[in-house]
């Protein structure tokens, strides 16, 4: 089984968006019903909302699988980008046009400051491995590893410092894919399914295959704001 680069995109997409119907729509609802979604205890449950709470955790299961396929395809656009710089400034700018979307979706407030939303964690993870590039040295790596984790763990971007640290492991062992997969699935242990993304990615060919990166980049601002919207919609009467 052969997997192009234009699959993992979908593959992580999908699983994103399904993992976003839990955190965004399902667990709102269940949280306005006193039901405290991330019980580990499935008796504590109230009855007849049991059936909804299994799929809410199905639903965020599923959407681990996207963050490491996400992390993978940074560092396979950074080795393959003709224009690095062209590459950092897309990122950065849809990480300010994905703000606001992201803000109404996680507080239902413009300005949200507890978070900030996935595109800073990839750029801060493109801004790393491309220094880790141009300076070699278990020392220069170091140093690194901190300038670029430091502004992630204060700007409380998606995943934090972690999803910095999860781009740059992915980079050191590019070179061998075995080890690259190893040391990938050992990142994302502390996570259940988050392993499971290094399943496609085992199989990727190296082929980027169809590619719109506007439309790929777009859907991400664009489902954030069709879920708060839904959300407003259909589920008024649980909006604070």
């Amino acid at each position: 089984m052969k997997v192009k680069g234009s699959t993992l995109k979908i593959i992580a997409l999908i699983t994103m968006l399904i993992d976003h119907i839990g955190a965004f729509l399902i667990e709102p609802y269940l949280l306005n019903n006193g039901v405290f979604p991330f019980a580990f205890d499935i008796s504590i449950i109230p009855k007849e909302f049991k059936t909804l709470y299994i799929i809410y955790i199905i639903t965020r299961l599923i959407g681990r699988i996207a963050f490491p396929i996400y992390c993978f395809l940074i560092v396979e656009g950074f080795l393959h980008t003709s224009n690095l710089k062209k590459y950092a400034f897309n990122l950065l700018l849809f990480a300010f046009i994905s703000e606001i979307p992201f803000n109404l979706a996680n507080s239902n407030k413009l300005l949200y400051f507890d978070m900030q939303n996935v595109f800073f964690t990839l750029f801060l993870g493109l801004t790393c491995i491309s220094l880790l590039d141009k300076y070699k040295g278990f020392f220069n790596t170091v140093i690194i590893l901190s300038i670029t984790s430091l502004p992630a763990y204060f700007l409380n971007v998606d995943y934090h410092h972690f999803g910095v640290l999860a781009i740059a492991v992915l980079y050191l062992f590019h070179k061998n894919k075995k080890h690259q997969i190893l040391f990938g699935v050992l990142t994302f242990a502390w996570e259940l399914t988050a392993p499971l993304a290094f399943i496609p990615i085992y199989f990727y060919n190296g082929e980027r295959g169809k590619q719109n990166k506007y439309l790929y980049y777009s859907l991400y601002p664009l489902h954030l704001l069709i879920l708060y919207l839904i959300r407003i919609l259909i589920f008024q009467h649980i909006i604070q």
